[in-house]
């Protein structure tokens, strides 16, 4: 089984993260921020992972170091389960509709880390949720699980549908990527190392 488990402690937040890659999409997250537990949830049912996540976090303050410290486990919980990326397809790219809304996302897991980022103007509220950590959570996990990841909206306008079709696309891209092919001996990669 490809699985990690990360405990990140800062004076901000404590964070407990289990992510197996061979799941079967069972979630459980409770951050103290509702609309990203929401996302979170997204991600993981969609990539097929089973997610685990418990976050302790300052969210008197804000909810900025909650997101970030979590993001960042996450993603470290990636690159840690998939170990030295022997089998796997490497790439994955996905497209996915919710209503008006379209995404494209595209993920190498090149053990570089890399980012770009196109969404449109939105609200800066869903909820209590602040929408200008969107691309922060990308950067977040991008750094810690060492991708390349490209995310463009390509058409949308409603908060909500913007950020959860951006959670699925990365999420149905992932699954591609990170999945075993029978076809690939060794690493997937002419350098020999990932």
């Amino acid at each position: 089984m490809r699985t990690a488990r990360v405990v990140r402690e800062t004076k901000e937040s404590s964070v407990d993260v289990h992510l197996n890659l061979d799941g079967s999409g069972t979630i459980s997250v409770d951050t103290g921020v509702p609309f990203f537990d929401h996302m979170l949830s997204q991600l993981g049912k969609h990539a097929g992972f089973d997610l685990a996540v418990v976050t302790k976090g300052d969210v008197a303050v804000d909810s900025h170091h909650t997101v970030e410290d979590t993001s960042l486990a996450f993603g470290q919980a990636l690159r840690e389960a998939l170990g030295d990326k022997a089998g796997i397809r490497r790439f994955g790219d996905a497209m996915v509709p919710l209503d008006e809304v379209l995404v494209q996302a595209a993920v190498d897991l090149s053990g570089r880390p890399y980012l770009v980022h196109r969404q449109p103007e939105i609200v800066e509220l869903i909820g209590t949720f602040d929408t200008t950590l969107g691309r922060h959570i990308w950067e977040s996990i991008v750094a810690e699980a060492r991708i390349a990841l490209h995310v463009r909206v390509l058409e949308g306008r409603n908060a909500h549908h913007v950020f959860e079709a951006q959670f699925k696309a990365v999420a149905r891209a992932l699954r591609e990527a990170v999945s075993l092919d029978a076809r690939v001996s060794g690493i997937p990669s002419t350098k020999g190392v990932l």
